[in-house]
């Protein structure tokens, strides 16, 4: 029950993982124009994003204008746009697979531990897919603070932190920490199973086929005569006293048991001996 919790858990917090880099990666709101300095005037905004360009202005109007060329685009840019799109595509997988392998589901259903399996690989590919989206975000991060502070850089060229910087992070960790909770319930899954133990026959009493048997006393103790003890001898001859005492106990028990079955058999009926 705590690993398909986990798993159910797992797979939310990977899911919308994915849909946090999907929306990071569309919109083109990854640098926005810093208005400091000269640069005060606040009616046109600039944004940027990985596929397009876009204006907002006050009046409410809004245009965005594509890449003409992908080549002539900077190295940075390219490689964030491979990663993210190689993030979602990986984060699509991850769902799939995990909808295969999750406890709730009837797929996969008397397959054994392959269907645990199932599920850490798809948590697996969670992992890597936001660890794919949190390269270009950090790194997108890293180069937008680093400008801003540079002194020889003009004002008018300086961006701040976009929206989608920050959706994009907290997606990241979202696929990782889902991803390793789905790897961490197939652990728990599998270990739960080899946790089973089934003992043999005879268990916890070696001795006996099967285990105790119903109706059959047993003890680990042994039986040791006092007399024996005391007199000594040899185990053979102390296994044959013992014998020849149970067997005298065993006929005195018979004649008392004989003797209280016919109470009057040495009575007359006049009640003389």
């Amino acid at each position: 029950m705590a690993s398909a919790a986990l798993e159910l858990m797992g797979f939310f917090l990977g899911l919308l993982g994915m849909l946090g880099t999907l929306v990071s990666t569309v919109l083109p709101r990854w640098r926005i124009s810093s208005h400091i300095g000269s640069n005060i005037v606040t009616a046109v905004e600039n944004m940027k994003g990985l596929w397009m360009e876009c204006v907002y202005q006050s009046t409410g109007a809004f245009q965005c204008e594509t890449y003409n060329s992908m080549l002539a685009l900077s190295s940075a840019l390219q490689a964030s746009r491979a990663l993210t799109v190689m993030s979602v595509v990986l984060s699509v997988l991850a769902v799939a697979v995990s909808t295969l392998g999750m406890q709730c589901t009837v797929c996969l259903d008397g397959s054994g531990s392959a269907k645990s399996r199932v599920a850490g690989a798809g948590g697996g590919l969670f992992l890597s897919a936001g660890f794919l989206a949190f390269i270009p975000v950090t790194w997108t991060m890293h180069e937008v603070v680093q400008t801003f502070y540079q002194v020889n850089v003009p004002t008018s060229m300086k961006s701040e932190l976009g929206e989608c910087l920050y959706v994009g992070l907290a997606s990241a960790l979202l696929s990782m920490l889902g991803g390793g909770m789905l790897c961490a319930s197939c652990c728990e899954e599998q270990d739960g199973g080899r946790g089973l133990r089934r003992h043999g026959g005879g268990y916890p009493y070696p001795g006996i086929p099967g285990g105790v048997a119903s109706g059959v006393r047993t003890t680990s103790q042994t039986y040791r005569n006092p007399t024996l003890q005391v007199g000594g001898g040899t185990p053979a001859g102390r296994g044959q006293t013992l014998l020849h005492t149970s067997n005298s106990s065993h006929s005195s028990t018979r004649g008392v048991q004989g003797s209280k079955k016919n109470p009057a058999a040495g009575y007359d009926v006049t009640g003389y001996v």
